[in-house]
């Protein structure tokens, strides 16, 4: 998902991290049994997550150790096929498209419920989209529901009557949604959770409708509408939901818990899985995965992600304002070398921000490793091998793998351009609000698309646009996305506007794309229907466990 991409971060000195080993160790003192075996009968899923979540309200999370946990908790009016990733119905039972593909009518479960048994209805989606785009909240996906008709009007504020949106419920089962164009990604919009329903009478009872923060996703007040319900959140420790009963499809849903792990230390996690502490960990140490490659290790999971590596720069920043500077930078990159001796796992170098072959698109730049041209254009901005170049800093969240591209990335730039940059790392949130902030001037990022099209990758750059964080601008890129992109009459003609539009993009360069990711987990065998896709999204209403058939250490 659109979403931000933690990694596992890492901190050798960390006592959760500790606790976590002296937890798994102790564990193995006088019994056999471990969370897997235990978690095999009882039917509780354990699950490394990465770091500690932001926040689970969806009009508000934009990570993806969030996304884990809110797809448990709540559901949106349609599914993603976990192995496909084609549209199923969630609690929308069916929908009808009309024939300009403008209008959308979606026809509501009856017995669909939030998790404390109030009636989930039609009437929840008009106020819960009301909600999302209500300025003060600050949904940094807000931009995902611009599709519908006067959605990014209201959202502005030339519209101020939510009415004249396009969204409206016929009756208590019944939604209407109107397009501006037809928007061939939509229903795949509709599984992402910045457009999930909220519960309005939680909300209300602890806050406004757009305040931030409040009390609503705690522990013991959230109510959602998903096929598990929030029991506990430890705060850096766990996150359990257990099954909820009022679910629209409870019957079938065969896990009872799942305990989601924020391991704030990747190689802790990996340790965790190979003890038998967890079943399922989203990360392989770089160094690991020739290990597990070597036995052929059922657990190792290596698929293609649809996810690009990339850096930011703040382009406010006086010197990163040159686009010379920040071509410079870009050309003098090694892809090669970080993905084939850094990362080790299958990653593909990246010189556009679409992974290629997206809906059949394949992106088109002329950004290549090329240092002796990057001298030169270093040089046309002020800096003649590197002289004069201003103090300058690349911000990563705290990960051991974020700090060995960082560094590689660092001695680059000094060889090829003869500049220095240091190095400074935060945890997650403070991460988060650093580059929302924008108080920053280059930080890695990682982008996970939402729904498969390479829209997903490229409205992130919009002007103002919530993810856009960089301060760039540049309004024929808007038209292009917004207004022509929309209304081409073929297949074709859309990837040719999109071809146009990251040129634009990589010309000015406020991003560095690094490298497409791999997903790389481990999941043991007794985990079922854990069906790799080229999201990485798990169907936690699907999988089911098994007797532990063990996993080889």
């Amino acid at each position: 998902m659109k979403r931000q991409l933690s990694d596992l971060t890492f901190s050798l000195c960390s006592t959760i991290a500790l606790t976590l080993l002296s937890i798994f160790i102790l564990s193995g003192c006088g019994t056999s049994e471990n969370n897997v075996s235990i978690g095999n009968r009882t039917g509780t899923l354990h699950w490394g997550n990465g770091t500690e979540p932001q926040s689970l309200d969806p009009h508000i999370a934009t990570g993806v150790p969030e996304h884990k946990i809110i797809i448990a908790l709540m559901e949106g009016l349609v599914l993603k096929d976990s192995k496909t990733l084609e549209p199923r119905p969630g609690v929308a039972t069916s929908w009808d498209i009309s024939e300009d593909g403008r209008v959308y009518t979606f026809h509501l479960r009856k017995n669909a419920r939030w998790s404390n048994g109030d009636p989930h209805n039609a009437h929840d989606y008009v106020w819960s989209w009301w909600r999302a785009l209500q300025p003060a909240l600050g949904n940094l996906y807000a931009y995902m529901y611009f599709s519908i008709e006067n959605a990014k009007e209201y959202y502005e504020g030339s519209i101020k009557d939510f009415d004249q949106v396009g969204v409206k419920a016929l009756d208590d089962f019944t939604l209407q949604v109107r397009l501006k164009n037809p928007t061939p990604y939509f229903l795949q919009l509709l599984d992402h959770y910045s457009l999930y329903p909220v519960h309005r009478q939680t909300i209300e009872k602890f806050g406004g409708a757009d305040e931030r923060g409040t009390r609503w996703t705690y522990e013991g007040n959230l109510v959602g509408n998903g096929a598990f319900q929030l029991l506990e959140w430890k705060i850096n420790r766990r996150v359990v939901v257990e099954r909820n009963p009022h679910y629209w499809d409870a019957e079938n849903i065969k896990l009872n818990k799942i305990v989601f792990y924020p391991t704030e230390n990747a190689i802790t996690e990996e340790r965790m899985f190979r003890a038998g502490q967890l079943h399922y960990s989203g990360t392989v140490p770089a160094d690991k995965v020739a290990t597990y490659q070597s036995r052929n290790d059922p657990a190792l999971h290596i698929d293609p992600y649809l996810g690009t590596y990339f850096y930011r720069l703040n382009v406010r920043v006086p010197h990163l304002q040159d686009k010379r500077v920040r071509r410079a930078l870009g050309m003098t990159i090694d892809r090669e070398q970080i993905t084939q001796r850094i990362l080790k796992a299958g990653q593909i170098p990246a010189y556009a921000m679409t992974p290629p072959n997206t809906m059949g698109y394949f992106p088109e730049s002329d950004l290549a490793f090329n240092p002796e041209a990057a001298k030169q254009l270093l040089a046309e901005a002020g800096y003649p091998n590197g002289e004069g170049f201003p103090a300058t800093e690349i911000l990563y969240n705290t990960s051991e793998g974020h700090r060995k591209i960082a560094v590689a990335i660092q001695q680059m730039w000094k060889t090829h351009l003869n500049i220095d940059v240091k190095l400074l790392n935060q945890e997650w949130k403070v991460y988060l609000n650093s580059v929302s902030g924008r108080d920053y001037e280059i930080a890695r990022a990682g982008w996970i698309g939402d729904y498969v099209d390479p829209n997903n990758f490229l409205d992130m750059f919009l002007c103002n646009g919530g993810n856009n964080r960089t301060g760039w601008c540049n309004k024929e890129y808007d038209r292009l996305i917004l207004e022509e992109a929309p209304t081409a009459k073929t297949h074709a003609e859309r990837l040719a506007i999109f071809t146009a539009a990251e040129k634009m993009l990589m010309e000015d360069m406020p991003v560095i794309p690094i490298y497409i990711y791999t997903s790389n987990n481990l999941v043991n065998t007794s985990v079922k229907n854990f069906n790799d896709n080229i999201l990485n999204q798990p169907s936690f209403k699907e999988i089911y466990l098994e007797a532990d058939t063990g996993v080889e250490n």
